[in-house]
């Protein structure tokens, strides 16, 4: 039978048909509103480099309004998880798609209410060919450019205007609050048991579209200039590769807060329940106890004990948490879960970026490779991740195996030879490389002087770079001692250049031309290398994402899915999200050799990195996290095997002194041909049974038979005991198969099947424990 099949079976019952069209919908609502969430979230981190050369921030601080995001999301995370269950789930989160919408939409809006983009350079528009730039008689900057009087930052309200993308960010992570938890648990009480990972599989599988759409859809604005529309772009000198280029960051957040308005538009004609197929009709399905004990409904694994697997939710907040954290395994995997959370976060966030620094790509390409290759095969990953769930049936303990084991490998593969791919430094002059070709790195701003330009009295802070025939790039043509020009806009070409001459002593070439020089072959392959390696990694650290998230639902109690799933999401956006995106940025401040200059004679955005330090960080503390990451999943098998482990034998004995009706609480084993009967008696009484003969009254106490002893009393309490609880057994098994049967004939059942739940039904064994003392003690009341 195939999922579609399964999820809508032949069934005579129209309110089961509208169930099954209802969820239907709704699997295509949420499978959209996950693919316009993620594509607002990923332009967000595609767009970062753009975001921080137009408001002049550094990595840090930049991490701090990609970090906005969840805050916002942490604000009301564990009350639209815990009271959300209760509520209309389909409309609030429709709200959150409306709120997320206002949260992008409020992101671009700044673009409006500031001035032109504005950068340093030294070649004005207004230049003709026949004009010659003297750059050292002639160090002014373009009067356009941050470098002027510290006044003008402080009445310019646009150097503040990175407070509305913050806010913008905020919002939205408050609206994508509630689309998860509710979404999430909505499929999984209203679908069957067998087909609800594949249900959530085929979700997050879809929604991988978001993150692919989203890199994208960065690639193509940051590929357009900031003002398009508003400036000749003929007048513009740099190109998408120079670290002062601005795409149209701003475009990108109109378009997503466009597709999440639409996304929230659905939820709101969804019902608040769906009829379920149990006799009621009504409420969501109550799980199986196989379903509680394993990832898909697997007879072998059954709890270690009562206690592991409550089944009543309590009524207080605090109650389900205390309720909740008590659960070893679940803390485990929450633990190993946010540091690896951090890992991934770090990593997406500032992957583009270092794909730029390291291999010098420009933010257009970064963003497309990482958005048409890691992601789609990120996506299979997933999909065959639940396929083999589906496939074979994983239990608790074999799922979290298989995420253990693809995580390992993927880390192992990422540690070995992530390590390894990398591009020389980018020879710059007075930064990486001294003036007469020793190869170095300098981090102080006075390097970029020398004795050939000490008379220029060059501006140190400004970054407009040329490149030499040597391979060499100047910081600009003044610290490169440039005398003349010719050509106009990016045509340009400085000769004369006089910290070049000491290299070409014969006469050579004394010229340079803007923008920065190109990196070499050999880091061309190195790019090719890392993405190669990354695409490997995606796709096995993929096949056990899935089972991994089906372990964290299925290690708590079935009624706490909701309120565990919101936990979950605030540990990861509390300890990682939100702190991540800071202390990666902070790092990676740390190894950048050349600062803009704002107007206020401030630090701006970072313009050039030590490439190897930055990778040597950047890497180094990704690995770390993961490795950490494994203290507690060993742990977490270790805990799974023993909550979760194979019964010893066919019986499950009741021990200790329970009442009479408890003794009727039975648990079932898997069809077995070894299995005694139903009912274990004493061979007296199955002689009896088999002659149709009535089991004889209990004696009368006579003097004569106290004053023997209570041996014989014991046993004849014994007796009525035992022969009392088969007959109770007895009827409840009855009444059960009845039930069944009923249920077989709403359903349609095959007679296969119906055959095999007898079969099941006629094994189950129930073996009493009465001590001696209870049958002595209840001895008057019999």
């Amino acid at each position: 039978m195939t999922s579609q099949q399964s999820l809508c079976s032949p069934d005579p019952v129209p309110k089961t048909q509208r169930r099954c069209s209802t969820l239907k919908l709704f699997i295509v609502a949420l499978a959209f509103a996950y693919i316009s969430k993620a594509l607002a979230g990923t332009y967000m981190k595609s767009a970062i480099t753009q975001i921080e050369r137009r408001f002049e921030l550094s990595t840090a601080r930049m991490g701090l309004v990609d970090g906005s995001f969840e805050m916002g999301n942490l604000l009301f995370l564990v009350l639209v998880s815990h009271f959300g269950a209760r509520l209309h789930r389909p409309r609030i989160i429709g709200m959150g798609c409306f709120l997320m919408a206002a949260g992008s939409f409020l992101t671009g809006l700044p673009h409006f209410f500031m001035g032109r983009y504005t950068y340093d350079t030294i070649v004005h528009s207004s230049h003709s060919d026949n004009t010659s730039i003297a750059a050292c008689d002639s160090p002014d900057m373009d009067p356009g450019s941050p470098l002027e009087d510290a006044t003008v930052c402080v009445k310019d309200p646009s150097s503040h205007m990175w407070i509305y993308v913050l806010l913008g960010n905020a919002l939205r992570g408050l609206g994508e609050t509630p689309i998860t938890p509710l979404g999430i648990s909505y499929i999984d009480d209203y679908a069957r048991a067998e087909n609800s990972p594949f249900y959530i599989a085929c979700v997050h599988t879809v929604s991988l579209l978001g993150p692919m759409f989203g890199f994208l859809l960065g690639s193509a604005c940051v590929r357009l200039y900031v003002d398009i529309g508003y400036v000749n772009l003929e007048s513009v000198t740099i190109s998408p590769k120079d670290a002062r280029w601005v795409g149209a960051w701003w475009l990108g957040f109109f378009i997503s807060a466009a597709l999440l308005l639409l996304a929230g538009v659905p939820f709101w004609f969804l019902p608040r329940t769906l009829p379920t197929r149990g006799p009621e009709g009504e409420g969501p399905r109550p799980d199986p106890p196989a379903t509680q004990e394993g990832l898909l409904e697997q007879d072998g694994d059954v709890p270690r004990s009562p206690d592991a697997r409550p089944s009543a939710v309590p009524k207080g907040l605090l109650q389900s948490l205390k309720q909740l954290l008590g659960t070893p395994a679940y803390l485990l995997l929450l633990c190993a879960g946010v540091l690896n959370f951090n890992a991934v976060i770090g990593l997406f966030t500032f992957q583009a970026k270092y794909i730029e620094q390291q291999f010098g790509q420009s933010a257009s390409r970064a963003n497309f490779v990482i958005g048409a290759l890691m992601l789609p095969v990120y996506a299979v990953g997933i999909f065959l991740g639940g396929l083999l769930m589906k496939r074979y049936r994983l239990s608790v303990v074999s799922g979290a195996l298989l995420g253990f084991v693809t995580s390992f490998v993927a880390f192992l593969l990422f540690l070995l030879l992530h390590l390894g791919t990398k591009c020389e430094h980018l020879a710059v002059a007075g930064l990486t490389v001294s003036y007469n070709g020793t190869a170095g790195v300098w981090h102080s701003e006075d390097a970029v002087q020398a004795p050939c330009n000490l008379a220029c009295s060059c501006p140190l802070g400004a970054w407009d770079p040329v490149c030499s025939e040597s391979g060499i790039t100047y910081t600009s043509p003044c610290t490169a001692g440039c005398l003349g020009s010719t050509g106009s806009g990016k045509t340009t070409v400085f000769h004369n250049c006089s910290c070049l001459s000491h290299l070409y002593p014969e006469g050579g070439s004394t010229s340079v031309s803007l923008g920065q020089c190109p990196r070499g072959n050999d880091c061309v392959r190195s790019f090719t290398s890392y993405m190669a390696i990354t695409v490997l990694c995606s796709f096995i650290s993929a096949l056990g994402a899935m089972p991994g998230f089906m372990v964290n639902i299925r290690c708590i109690a079935p009624e706490l899915k909701s309120l565990a799933l919101g936990i979950q999401a605030m540990a990861y956006r509390a300890l990682g999200g939100l702190p991540a995106p800071v202390y990666f940025g902070a790092l990676i401040d740390t190894t950048c050799l050349k600062w803009a200059s704002t107007g206020c004679g401030g630090r701006g955005a970072c313009r050039m990195y030590d490439s190897n330090m930055y990778r040597m960080i950047f890497l180094g503390l990704i690995n770390v996290l993961n490795g950490s990451s494994y203290l507690f999943f060993v742990p977490l098998l270790i805990v799974l095997r023993r909550q979760f482990r194979k019964p010893a034998g066919p019986l499950k004995t009741l021990q200790g002194p329970q009442p009479m009706r408890d003794l009727g609480r039975r648990t079932q084993s898997a069809p077995r041909q070894e299995d005694p009967p139903l009912l274990p008696a004493l061979d007296g009484d199955r002689r009896r049974s088999s002659l149709g003969e009535e089991a004889p009254p209990p004696m009368k106490d006579t003097p004569a038979q106290r004053a023997s002893g209570e041996e014989e009393v014991q046993e004849e309490v014994q007796e009525e005991v035992q022969k009392e609880v088969q007959e109770e057994v007895q009827e409840e098994v009855q009444e059960e198969v009845q039930k069944e049967v009923q249920e077989e004939e709403v359903f349609g059942k095959t007679n296969g099947e119906v055959k095999g739940e007898r079969k099941r039904r006629n094994t189950v064994t129930v073996e009493v424990d009465v001590s001696v003392e209870v049958s002595l003690n209840g001895k008057n009341a019999v």
